[in-house]
């Protein structure tokens, strides 16, 4: 007898909620959709962690996204057509996945946010006035990471005395990267030597002009490179020149020695929260400034103990222990 009475109470209740203004708006907003156009400068492992680590991030938010995802394939032109696309299909909001492309964007859209993932130096690219808050509709999370206390750590381990570095004469991340290893090495009393490439065809002959100077090989996060690495690999590993890489993500299948750097994948979802706040309205692209990463966990260190062995070095067992991933018999073991 006290079923009826209660039921109805529920559906005056739910009735009430639906006609309330409240209830409404949060209708609305479940139901909005955003057209979002992500530009990458190339398509290579990290960059497409970063990607789907903010797509995962935003599913997970409960947003309604449509994606047009491109890729520049590496060509400055490309990123500014793409950059001219997303402006003409009216896009809510732009994503620069790499130095080259998220200048592109910038470039053409002086409203619309952009949020960039993957920029070693937004201010020094010119994407941001300053690293803080500021009024422009541009900002996001940059991947710069601790070059000099890399290279210490990597020549310690090695006893390398010269590192090598290979980077993108014509990219502002690549020419970065550069300046931030060479003063590494100054500062630390070793030699450097460099090669400049334009295109990822060409890193293959430019370490091959190199490794026979070096000791160690620097590789940190530039795109255009890194989307080679597998010459670098090959090349290195035949001159039993030990590798050092920024990038995890690309490390998987090179016969690198050391690893140390960021968790793309992890990046990605800070790209994303990043996205949701201006999706929100709870900031700007320009509020948000630049977003560095200075949580270890975001990190990771690997090290390849067949390599070492292979090169006769000898790892201190407490940076064995503190690896998120070693090799052992050619497989990379998660820890």
């Amino acid at each position: 007898m006290k079923k009826g009475p209660t039921i109805g109470l529920i559906g005056a209740v739910l009735l009430a909620l639906c006609v309330s203004p409240l209830f409404a708006a949060a209708q609305q907003e479940s139901q909005e959709s955003y057209a979002i156009g992500v530009s990458k400068i190339v398509t290579h492992d990290a960059l497409d962690a970063i990607e789907q680590g903010m797509m995962d991030y935003l599913a997970e938010q409960g947003f309604s996204i449509q994606y047009d995802s491109q890729s520049a394939n590496g060509d400055i032109s490309t990123a500014a057509s793409i950059a001219q696309k997303f402006k003409a299909d009216q896009v809510d909001l732009a994503v620069g996945i790499g130095t080259p492309t998220a200048q592109s964007l910038a470039n053409v859209f002086t409203e619309t946010p952009v949020v960039f993932g993957g920029i070693t130096d937004p201010l020094e690219a010119g994407l941001v006035p300053t690293y803080e808050s500021n009024s422009g509709n541009v900002g996001g999370v940059s991947d710069k990471n601790p070059v000099y206390d890399q290279i210490k750590l990597f020549s310690e381990i090695t006893g390398a005395e010269t590192i090598g570095i290979v980077f993108t004469s014509g990219e502002a991340n690549g020419v970065q990267l550069r300046d931030m290893v060479r003063e590494a090495t100054q500062d630390l009393g070793l030699g450097f030597v460099e090669a400049g490439v334009s295109n990822s065809a060409e890193v293959k002959s430019a370490i091959l002009s190199i490794v026979n100077r070096i000791d160690g090989l620097y590789i940190g996060t530039d795109n255009t490179v890194v989307s080679a690495i597998a010459s670098l690999s090959t090349v290195c590993d035949e001159a039993q020149v030990p590798i050092f890489t920024a990038d995890p993500t690309s490390a998987v299948n090179i016969e690198y020695f050391m690893v140390w750097g960021f968790n793309y994948y992890k990046h990605g979802r800070k790209t994303g929260e990043a996205v949701a706040q201006v999706l929100r309205g709870e900031k700007t692209a320009g509020e948000l400034g630049t977003i560095f990463t200075t949580d270890p966990e975001e990190f990771e260190l690997w090290f390849n103990l067949d390599k070492a062995a292979e090169l006769d070095i000898v790892i201190d067992e407490d940076l064995v222990a503190s690896a998120a991933v070693i090799r052992v018999d050619g497989e990379n073991i998660t820890r």
